[in-house]
């Protein structure tokens, strides 16, 4: 089974593609690079590792598999693909969350 991707950039065009749950986030972002559909021309990017895919807020990183992400097969999931050089640091969502949840010992400055 295939899993259909819908990319969606940050200008709003958005693209489907069909990935294997055993491709990871680096390479949906080869294939995409090495794939760039014609109507995304002026966001062409210079290099796939600076493709970023975000699904549920969180970036992925690129080894993480899309069956690592239990995406229903055969159903269309959408994720946002971004340019971005660097991925935060994975403790600084980690402190995201404990926000949310109340945990935190620290204070939110705004």
């Amino acid at each position: 089974f295939l899993i259909n991707l819908r990319l969606i950039l940050v200008s709003g065009k958005t693209k489907e593609f069909l990935f294997s749950p055993n491709d990871s986030a680096a390479d949906i972002a080869k294939h995409v690079y090495d794939n760039w559909p014609m109507d995304w021309e002026e966001e062409q990017v210079s290099s796939p590792n600076i493709l970023r895919l975000i699904y549920q807020g969180r970036f992925l990183h690129g080894n993480v598999t899309l069956g690592a992400l239990k995406l229903p097969l055969g159903r269309t999931t959408v994720m946002h693909l971004v340019a971005r050089e660097t991925l935060p640091e994975p403790n600084s969502q980690g402190q995201r969350n404990r926000e949310k949840t109340g945990e935190s010992n620290c204070c939110v400055i705004l």
